[in-house]
């Protein structure tokens, strides 16, 4: 196999669970890797083809990166489509990335189409510094019953 394998884990008291396991990148999570890749995806791949990924010399960025998902307000279960999305211009901000995946475009207007419908993304020299960012990037943007967690880090901040 070469490839990409993603294994979606959660931690119980009894110890790590297999929740799933897929031949691609995660989603979210591939949202807070990727950004703090220096190396060129491209270059990885080409080394896994070749079968000469030992002797490429990955680099990451030592920046913290958070992801905070916007969904649907229902999401999981039912929800509603076809609602505007504004404020995504005000919404990015420096060290951010919005990413796309539950949206379309109806009558040249952003409306949501998915359950999860943006991953705001950020990287900052802290996890409270990306943590920041991502959340106020969150606050500019916009979307009739717009969900998502206040929580996202704060076990790691808890624990140091």
């Amino acid at each position: 196999f070469k490839g990409c394998l993603y294994f979606g884990l959660m931690i119980t008291p009894k110890g790590p669970k297999v929740i799933e396991y897929n031949c691609r990148f995660g989603d979210p999570e591939t949202q807070v890797v990727l950004p703090r890749l220096k190396t060129d995806i491209m270059d990885i791949f080409e080394a896994i083809n070749n079968e000469t990924l030992s002797e490429l010399d990955i680099e990451w960025s030592d920046e913290a990166c958070t992801c905070v998902i916007m969904a649907s307000g229902g999401y999981p279960k039912s929800y509603p489509k076809g609602i505007e999305i504004t404020g995504l211009t005000e919404g990015q901000l420096d060290g951010v990335t919005v990413y796309h995946a539950g949206t379309a475009i109806n009558d040249g207007r952003l409306v949501t189409s998915g359950g999860r419908v943006l991953g705001v993304t950020a990287l900052g020299n802290t996890l409270e510094e990306a943590l920041e960012k991502s959340y106020a990037a969150v606050d500019k943007i916009k979307f009739e019953n717009a969900h998502y967690r206040k929580d996202i880090g704060q076990k790691a901040l808890n624990a140091k």
